[in-house]
């Protein structure tokens, strides 16, 4: 278990410089095809201003996506309750609650650290699990937020957003605009090709992060609850129960328990969760070492 979470950390530094080198290569071909090497480190420095205001804005634009409502204890004391014992039992501080109202039965957790996370529950979830499995379901967000996975998804999709946003504009001065360097034309085409590719490799090193990181967060909640029979059972309601939400939306998906999106080809391929039969495999079949 710490073995995975020390893997994951070293794993986050190499996708975090895998984001810094696509962003690189984009600002390189944007350099070379005007003939000048200062556009690579303003590509750099704007890239690197979006993803941080993503980091501080992503968690209240969340919300607002997802229509997600903050509650007090009153509201709805089972949820609250539960969180906070939760919150108890791991010595972290107690996040801030939120319910959406839709029927599809979900959950996600979101923030940039412990101190600023966001839990959140549809009403369809508090709806089809009973106790022990909405523990199970809180306790693998709430370890969202204990092994940092909030704030890597947060930095990768900002990442990620910003070399789609860098190569459209690219792409477009590159087609539009007469100021260019001819000198090699082949770069040039290693260059554009670099371009197009980026914003698709972009997305799979953020879906190989949260793939993993929902692995994890499931070993690391049952790690608090002693209870994988518990998660197990929650993944098999979802399968049961599982629709895709009301307001969907692709920029919050990888944030979900389960993939909130309506499903297709495209959908899993691309998909930011790995299939809830695996996950409820490696929960049962590694209950023992829980």
């Amino acid at each position: 278990m710490y073995g995975a979470i020390a893997t994951n950390k070293r794993n986050t530094v190499i996708i975090m410089a895998l984001f810094v080198g696509l962003v690189g290569a984009v600002g390189w071909a944007i350099s070379y095809f005007y003939g000048d090497r200062s556009i690579a480190y303003w590509v750099i420095g704007i890239a690197a201003i979006y993803a941080l205001i993503q980091y501080f804005l992503a968690a209240k634009l969340a919300t607002l996506v997802t229509g997600a409502k903050e509650i007090e204890k009153k509201d709805n004391p089972r949820l609250y309750r539960i969180v906070e014992n939760l919150t108890i039992t791991t010595g972290m501080p107690m996040p801030k609650v939120y319910v959406i109202d839709d029927p599809a039965p979900n959950a996600f957790a979101t923030g940039r650290d412990p101190k600023h996370a966001i839990v959140a529950a549809t009403t369809g979830i508090l709806q089809v699990m009973n106790d022990r499995e909405l523990e199970a379901v809180m306790a693998h967000e709430i370890s969202h937020v204990r092994n940092y996975d909030i704030r890597v998804s947060m930095i990768a999709f900002g990442l990620v957003s910003a070399i789609g946003i860098l190569s459209d504009i690219a792409l477009r001065m590159m087609f539009f605009s007469d100021n260019r360097n001819n000198s090699n034309p082949v770069v040039l085409v290693v260059g554009i090709i670099l371009i197009v590719l980026a914003p698709i490799i972009a997305t799979l090193i953020q879906l190989a992060i949260n793939r993993q990181r929902e692995y994890l967060a499931d070993a690391s909640g049952v790690m608090t609850t002693r209870d994988s029979e518990g998660l197990a059972q929650a993944l098999e309601k979802l399968k049961q129960y599982g629709r895709p939400m009301k307001q969907q939306s692709s920029t919050t998906a990888h944030l979900f328990l389960n993939d909130p999106l309506k499903p297709g080809f495209f959908g899993k391929l691309f998909s930011t969760h790995p299939p809830l039969d695996e996950r409820i495999a490696r929960l049962r079949n590694n209950a023992g070492k829980f």
